[in-house]
């Protein structure tokens, strides 16, 4: 082993890839990216961490943190794997969780599908007692009822209890008391109240939120065991720290307690990597597009922080449809998640389109260039029609692809059904789904009230840097940024992540009734709340802050907005009532109406540790010799079709140096498509900057001789066939887009 200093482990597993990234004080010295293992995630990253390792000689005792993020609570929620799980609720309210708010998503089918409970209703449970909105004890719980069922639930094989009184954010007292109960006549089965699992108001939300924490925790308690008996087997010394959906990290500790806060932790990594470049090169907005292998995430930078929302809706009926999954409460970045990725599949539809996803092949059987059986055609085999792909050094070249398969598979099910040439139905496909997911990003920007063509974007995941330039453009984007090591960024972003918890309490009044005593107290019990959680995960108490927010509305309106909390001095109300103004302008773009009262629902802090120092920039020094490491064909309708493009290894581009379009940068885990008329320079952070200029008009795209052409070898160079044919990228079927965030807009 030849590396003393200490070493920081982000790992993240996704839908297809589980990625792994190793920072030192001096920066990025490895990067790994393998097959994600469905039945046995922790498996995935065990090889991983074991092979990176070993290829660059690096002592497993050295590694001083490991920050995890994963999609197993999320994809454990939409299969239904988790433990046999029982409701306990008040009398008359069991059926709250099947009923929700009765909206229809979608008002005219009449064959319309509503998400289904987690809960049959023969294993939903109605008990006498009740809870008064002020708090107040109406009707003592009936604590025989109680014992009896949990005598009765733990003889029918039952693992797991969630428990939700009415009005018990309020006041939890009976939940605390039936969990007493429950684990004095069944201490096997786990207990979840949803006073400590989500304490707001709105009970449908909480018993849902309730309902995933305990359903899952089984399942994540099982894993986080196996992942640290795994690093230990490795020789490593530290338990990992687990990544949460608000952009923080917790113990192991916090994450079994609350696993239904890791419900989005992977996809926040991408985020969080954008604001540590974006922090360091002075771009304090931005649009943070992440692409993987089964889908795509974009979220909106602002002032250097990642836009937070706290509803969330997983298992969708209807993918594109909000209200038709399960509602969760907990602090997430938001995001939205759109249904392309390199494994989404490519059709064509009965009215002759192209469309993209939003199913996927995965990772299991993958693309048919995979070789892993896999039979559907997908963006990915398109990509390696069109060469921007490397079949022979795809993953540094520990994975070939099959060029003639892909090739193949695009002809059958695209190119001869719809009577274009192969490279044309390739095309199609590649800029479908860069249309799907730019229509997905302006919508989302502008529901924010961001023009997204005033915004660069900052691109990541092992396909963001190849489909990113596509979607900039569709976007009107100045410029994009590429950053080092972009296919693993979730893994590196995870390492620029401090400590934070949040902590949330419904408080239901109006501003002008609450007295500056009852607030600083109310705030104070949630801060030491907070402070007691980090300083048991190892935090110093002296480097925690806190942010304190409000949610509030106008008196009778339905929903409400985050508001920050000014200092609670002399005026603190109309401070506050300024705040709230000025959020209400910037959401709405209206001036906020004068003289309606305004309330205060939930009142929220969120206590953060110190940032980590992390470098997230390629370590050692690179004078630029020897990038430029061949050339191959690559097509670009905008000049005429298949063209010879320069090939440079993104590891040794020295800053400063200057490359036009049309080029390819290739790294190991992604590679940069930098197109014709673009200009990318790159930056001391060993970023891509790409500058877009107005590309050259359009010639007819050339299709190469679909027998002899062979994308896998770019030595041969046939003389282009012209086609008058060219499919630009709004003809290709409708966007597929997932608004994944909450109701409440």
């Amino acid at each position: 082993m030849t590396h003393s200093r200490a070493l920081r482990v982000g790992v993240d597993i996704g839908g297809t890839f589980t990625d792994m990234a190793i920072l030192d004080d001096s920066g990025i010295v490895a990067v790994g990216k393998t097959l994600t293992t469905h039945s046995e995630p922790a498996a995935a990253v065990e090889d991983v961490l074991r092979q990176t390792l070993t290829d660059h000689r690096l002592d497993p005792a050295a590694i001083t943190t490991v920050v995890h993020g994963t999609t197993l609570v999320t994809n454990a929620l939409i299969e239904r794997r988790g433990a046999r799980t029982a409701l306990l609720t008040t009398e008359g309210f069991r059926d709250v969780v099947e009923m929700g708010r009765e909206h229809r998503y979608e008002l005219y089918d009449l064959a319309l599908e509503l998400p289904r409970p987690l809960v049959p209703r023969h294993l939903r449970f109605g008990v006498s007692e009740r809870v008064l909105a002020d708090g107040s004890v109406d009707t003592p719980l009936d604590t025989a009822a109680v014992k009896r069922l949990a005598t009765e639930l733990s003889g029918a094989g039952v693992e797991a209890v969630a428990v939700c009184f009415l009005h018990s954010h309020t006041n939890g007292a009976h939940e605390r008391q039936a969990r007493e109960i429950i684990r004095s006549v069944a201490p096997e089965l786990r207990v979840a109240l949803s006073s400590e699992v989500n304490p707001e108001i709105r009970e449908y939300e909480r018993a849902s939120t309730t309902l995933a924490n305990v359903y899952v925790q089984q399942l994540v308690e099982t894993y986080l065991e196996d992942l640290r008996a795994r690093l230990r087997g490795l020789g490593l010394r530290c338990d990992p720290l687990i990544m949460l959906s608000n952009g923080g990290v917790a113990a192991v500790d916090v994450a079994r307690r609350f696993p239904i806060r890791m419900l989005e932790s992977g996809p926040a990594g991408g985020a969080l990597g954008a604001v540590a470049f974006g922090r360091e090169a002075g771009r304090p907005d931005q649009i943070a597009f992440d692409m993987g292998g089964t889908t795509a995430k974009l979220c909106m930078i602002e002032a250097h922080r990642p836009l937070v929302t706290h509803t969330f809706e997983v298992d969708r009926v209807y993918r594109m449809r909000a209200g038709s999954g399960l509602p969760v409460r907990a602090p997430v970045i938001d995001m939205i998640e759109i249904g392309t990725g390199g494994g989404s599949i490519a059709r064509v539809s009965p009215l002759g389109l192209i469309t993209v996803g939003p199913d996927s092949a995965g990772s299991e059987p993958g693309p048919v260039s995979y070789g892993r059986g896999g039979t559907h055609c997908t963006v990915t085999d398109a990509d390696v029609v069109l060469g921007y792909l490397d079949p022979h050094r795809f993953l540094g070249g520990d994975m070939a692809l099959d060029a003639d398969a892909a090739y193949a598979a695009v002809k059958e099910q695209i190119a001869d059904p719809l009577g274009i040439t192969v490279a044309e139905a390739a095309w199609g496909i590649h800029a479908t789904a860069d249309e799907s997911m730019a229509n997905a990003a302006r919508v989302h920007a502008i529901e924010r009230g961001q023009d997204p063509a005033r915004l660069p974007l900052f691109v990541s995941g092992g396909n963001g840097p190849l489909h990113g330039p596509g979607v900039a453009a569709a976007l009107g984007s100045p410029s994009l940024v590429a950053p080092p090591a972009a296919g693993v960024l979730s893994a590196l972003g995870f390492l620029s992540a401090p400590m934070s918890i949040d902590i949330v309490r419904s408080r239901h009044a109006t501003l002008s009734t609450v007295e500056h005593s009852s607030a600083r107290d109310l705030f104070a019990e949630m801060e030491h709340e907070g402070a007691e959680v980090l300083a048991a995960s190892g935090v110093d108490r002296g480097d925690i802050v806190h942010e304190r927010t409000l949610e509030m509305r106008f008196a009778g309106q339905g929903n409400e907005i985050e508001v920050p909390v000014p200092h609670l001095g002399d005026g603190w109300r109309d401070a506050l009532a300024a705040s709230f103004a000025e959020q209400y302008r910037q959401r709405f773009g209206t001036v906020a109406p004068r003289g309606v009262e305004t309330e205060i629902l939930t009142w929220r802090v969120a206590s953060r540790g110190p940032d980590p120092r992390a470098r997230l920039h390629l370590a050692g020094t690179r004078d630029g010799s020897g990038a430029r490491t061949g050339e191959r064909d690559a097509y670009f309708p905008a000049v005429g079709g298949y063209v010879s493009t320069g090939v440079h290894d993104r590891y040794r581009l020295a800053p400063g140096t200057v490359l036009e379009g049309p080029a390819l940068v290739q790294e190991r885990e992604s590679t940069l498509v930098v197109p014709p008329g673009a200009r990318c320079t790159v930056t001391e952070d060993s970023s891509i900057l790409v500058e877009f200029t107005p590309a050259p008009a359009e010639r007819a795209p050339a299709e190469r001789d679909p027998v002899r052409h062979d994308p896998a070898r770019p030595d041969q160079h046939d003389p282009a066939q012209p086609d008058p044919a060219h499919y630009g990228t709004a003809q290709h079927g409708p966007a597929q887009r997932d608004s994944a965030q909450g109701e409440d807009r």
